[in-house]
């Protein structure tokens, strides 16, 4: 069984015949404060490169995305989780514990055992799962707007809202006691930079220690809820785990709460940030949501497809193969480049126009595809619509607080502001 984190060792070389880029990166100043221009330029002039920077097969063009995407016995997904540079020595004898031991499951599972446990997890995100959270998304999202305006016009979103709602939603989902979710909250800071960023060896020493916490506190999560079950979906995983252990292992169920604890919140924090950020600097566009709440669904979509809180991801080659004419060995990264394919002309009208009508939005491919297609992408939908709903409800003169500069965390996958400034009122 896989460990769920491995990482590379060293840097692979450009296969032969393969284009190289010397000098992108997607962790350059540039392309993470604007990567679309530049991934427009790369789709444009090589649509599959060796990227020197990161040791990967960049792939560019929406139909090739696809295609890897329809090959899961030819590009595995067994590198999703692992950090895209080596680890550093310090954080690896953090990570040396011996209880520090969850395996893939979900995003970074090979089939077979991959389509045997998705039908377990897919069960949890049900209509009637969701439902039953709905009526908490809404009342806490209108506590922290309650707060917001009490404490009053200019606010910091992502700290008023929208970080700590997702966040709250996954731990109820997993039937984690609200006592400890600023402590969750803590655990989860800057992981992301961990797996896709370049962060210092200090700092990967101090996120892996956050990490074998966050690990311990999920198996003793799950301990708990073994003998004292309960409506969560940690308890549903332990009743199919009880009822045969084949189907699910005891180790699977804590290494799926481990991995969602995470993977269910940061994303949605971004995408919440970046549909506003969409809406409020085209007052005509959030000014048409607030009229009619009904285009809500359709925001949503078009900002999944025009400013996406996930703009890569990646996958490995497990047989010698090819993409764009370029040959691709067994064993070599590869990089998908959502932002690329995002604003492809071959796929999408108009692409670079933010279109509240647009009728080939849902085109995207925002939470991936095929089988390892997101399995929160119904619960990412439903909590951004349901922020959206209330502020355009309680707070329709919102906007952006003009001259602020918009930053995002130095990773080459999830995008979205680290702060944002808004205002309301005349």
């Amino acid at each position: 069984m896989s460990s769920y984190h491995s990482s590379p060792t060293s840097a692979a070389q450009a296969p032969p015949g393969c284009p190289v880029n010397h000098d992108w990166s997607p962790l350059s100043g540039d392309y993470l404060a604007d990567p679309y221009p530049i991934a427009d330029t790369l789709r444009a002039t090589t649509p599959v490169f060796f990227a020197e920077s990161i040791g990967h097969v960049v792939i560019t063009k929406m139909a090739d995305l696809d295609a890897v995407f329809r090959q899961p016995d030819v590009f595995a997904s067994s590198n999703v989780q692992d950090p895209i540079f080596p680890i550093a020595p310090e954080a690896s004898r953090v990570l040396a514990a011996d209880d520090f031991d969850p395996v893939a499951v979900m995003s970074n599972r090979s089939q077979p055992d991959h389509g045997r446990i998705r039908v377990h997890t897919t069960q949890g995100f049900s209509n009637r799962r969701l439902a039953t959270l709905e009526p908490f998304i809404v009342n806490r999202a209108h506590q922290l707007i309650d707060a917001m305006l009490d404490a009053g016009s200019p606010a910091e979103l992502v700290q008023a809202l929208a970080f700590p709602l997702p966040g709250e939603t996954i731990f109820r989902f997993l039937g984690f006691p609200d006592s400890d979710d600023d402590m969750l909250k803590g655990w989860c800071g800057d992981r992301k930079s961990f797996s896709w960023g370049q962060p210092t060896p200090e700092a990967q020493a101090d996120i892996a220690e956050h990490m074998l916490a966050y690990w311990r506190y999920c198996r003793t999560a799950v301990a708990h809820k073994h003998t004292e079950r309960d409506d969560s979906f940690t308890s549903e995983l332990l009743s199919v785990h009880d009822a045969d252990p084949d189907q699910l292992t005891y180790r699977e169920v804590e290494s799926i709460v481990y991995g969602l604890s995470f993977a269910g919140h940061e994303a949605v924090t971004n995408l919440i940030c970046n549909a506003l950020v969409c809406l409020l600097s085209r007052p005509d566009q959030w000014a048409a949501v607030v009229a009619d709440p009904t285009l809500v669904n359709a925001a949503v979509e078009e900002v999944l497809r025009f400013d996406s809180s996930q703009i890569s991801w990646r996958r490995i080659a497990v047989v010698d193969t090819e993409v764009g004419g370029v040959a691709i060995p067994a064993g070599t990264p590869v990089f998908l480049n959502f932002a690329s394919a995002h604003r492809d002309p071959d796929v999408f009208s108009d692409p670079w126009t933010f279109d509240l009508h647009r009728a080939d939005s849902r085109s995207h491919i925002a939470f991936g595809k095929g089988i390892h297609f997101c399995l929160g992408a119904k619960m990412a939908r439903l909590e951004t619509r349901l922020v959206l709903q209330a502020l355009a409800e309680r707070l329709p003169s919102l906007r952006l607080v003009e001259g602020q500069a918009l930053t995002t965390s130095p990773n080459v996958t999830f995008r979205g502001p680290e702060q944002l400034m808004v205002e309301w009122g005349s």
